[in-house]
């Protein structure tokens, strides 16, 4: 038996405060999935290039692995994901890597992990929970029985619960062996350089703040669009669907980011104060104000139920109630099987008056500008100029940025999120108090969901969706820049020199 300090009645003991400096150890339970695979190792290969991972790393699962079949499965993923990975700092990272396999049920694999950490010199561990919240009972407890709570933190990764009672369970689940300082969840889309720029944007630009208001802007659309459908996923989108998976936390985040008020300080408390208040401000969403889809073929895909009702598109119109935007309707949609692969938030200015125009055909479209947060990031101002020729007819023309060629390449989001854990930077992490607001402002939807709408693969999602946008000019295509881009692409090469 281990000669180290445990609970006789096997329940976890109370929290502990959260512990001061940087962990010295990442203990990754599900460390043989496909998050672990697809996004952990590479970041772990990432940090080690820059120096920055100087730490053991403890993978724990089920499967009947060891240290050598972790490795292998680490370089593995790193060569799937990583351009010309370095064979040097793929063994650098192999070296730090050990394996406890066990099921979480048992105390035994408590017994066992406790006795590889504490023997490891370890005192500020990282918990990093990349497995179904509904294992978390288990590893939490098993932590707490064998004190390997104290001074520590835990990551985890959505969802986090179903609707606001089971969101609340999962906090009280993670708040037994965890102050809420000490649990951060993760959101992956906190971590992407251009969501957060959404911040430095707003509050580093003094030119913005005079018109970011309902005075100067008629409405705001945020699209999430993928081109692809569930693929093999069609089990876990049977639980989730898009209002789960993406609108109530990745989309609202950037809601918030667009919409809070500037925070007092840099600090997280202070991050999330503004973004809790701002979810506040929020009107709880009604299904009325709601279109769900379901593109033609779901049904075939993998692990999806016949006669499904889940949602793979869903489009949302609510309003803020606040002083700066009274009145100003956001809208909301996110889809699979679109026409294109696109993340991005639209602020339409006003439109201005026409009597330069009068007596015109043209009828100008408004400013926009137009944040592209995927992987073709950057910023667009939708501006007119004068079309050449005689009369004052307005033209529209783009400024635009890259942020690859402005600001040259920069950190993946979980890499940046697994190194601000590991130092107790809690900015990019979402706070209880948050996660509940944001499942309030869905729940109504949850509790009665409208039905779905059949659309075609290929579209922008279902025609019903057109009615929520329909009195602030429609729906922005995300195609429209692309297209314009590639065309001034097009024009750039057959310029004479």
């Amino acid at each position: 038996m281990s000669a180290h300090p445990h609970d006789d009645t096997g329940t976890a003991p109370g929290a502990n405060p959260a512990p001061d400096g940087p962990c010295d150890a990442l203990v990754l339970f599900g460390a043989t999935g496909d998050l672990a695979a697809k996004k952990i190792y590479p970041a772990l290969y990432h940090m080690e290039a820059e120096g920055h991972l100087d730490i053991p790393v403890f993978g724990v699962a089920s499967s009947d692995w060891d240290d050598e079949t972790l490795r292998q499965r680490m370089r593995e993923s790193v060569v799937d994901v990583v351009k010309d990975p370095d064979d040097d700092v793929i063994d650098r990272v192999a070296a730090r890597l050990t394996y406890q396999n066990g099921d979480y049920r048992e105390p035994a694999t408590f017994d066992a992990l406790c006795d590889k950490v504490r023997g490891s010199d370890v005192e500020r561990p990282l918990f990093y929970l990349a497995i179904p919240p509904a294992l978390f009972d288990d590893v939490i407890d098993g932590l707490g029985r064998v004190c390997l709570h104290t001074n520590s933190r835990v990551v985890v990764e959505k969802p986090f619960g179903r609707d606001i009672a089971s969101a609340r369970a999962l906090n009280d689940c993670l708040h037994r062996a965890f102050p809420e300082e000490a649990v951060y969840r993760i959101d992956h889309f906190l971590g992407k350089e251009a969501v957060e720029n959404l911040l430095v944007f707003r509050f580093a630009n003094s030119l913005l703040e005079p018109v970011w208001n309902r005075n100067f802007i008629s409405s705001v659309q945020i699209t999430m669009a993928e081109d692809f459908g569930v693929g093999s996923r069609g089990k876990f989108y049977e639980s989730v669907g898009a209002l789960r998976d993406v609108l109530q936390n990745h989309l609202l985040q950037i809601v918030a980011l667009l919409a809070m008020e500037p925070p007092v300080a840099a600090d997280a408390d202070a991050l999330s104060d503004e973004k809790t208040k701002l979810f506040r401000q929020v009107r709880t969403i009604e299904p009325s104000d709601v279109v769900r889809g379901q593109y033609r073929g779901y049904e075939n895909a993998e692990g999806v139920q016949a006669g499904s009702d889940v949602e793979t598109y869903v489009a949302v119109r609510f309003e803020i109630d606040s002083w700066r935007w009274a009145g100003v309707p956001w809208l909301i949609r996110s889809g699979k099987a679109l026409a294109t692969t696109a993340t991005e938030a639209i602020v339409q200015f006003n439109a201005p008056p026409r009597l330069l125009f009068a007596g015109e055909t043209v009828d100008p479209h408004p400013n926009h500008l137009r944040f592209r947060l995927g992987k073709d990031d950057g910023v667009t101002l939708h501006l007119q100029a004068k079309a050449p020729g005689d009369r004052l007819v307005p033209q529209p023309i783009d400024l635009d940025v890259d942020y690859d060629q402005a600001l040259g390449q920069r950190a993946e989001a979980y890499q940046r999120l697994l190194e601000d854990a590991l130092q107790g930077d809690r900015r990019r992490f979402g706070r209880a108090d948050s996660l509940e607001e944001q499942w309030r402002i869905v729940e109504r939807v949850v509790e009665s969901p409208p039905e779905t709408s059949l659309y075609k693969e290929g579209s922008m999602g279902p025609a019903e969706a057109n009615r929520l946008a329909a009195d602030v000019g429609g729906w922005i295509d995300p195609l429209e820049l692309l297209r314009a881009r590639r065309a001034g692409a097009a024009d750039g090469a057959r310029a004479p020199d």
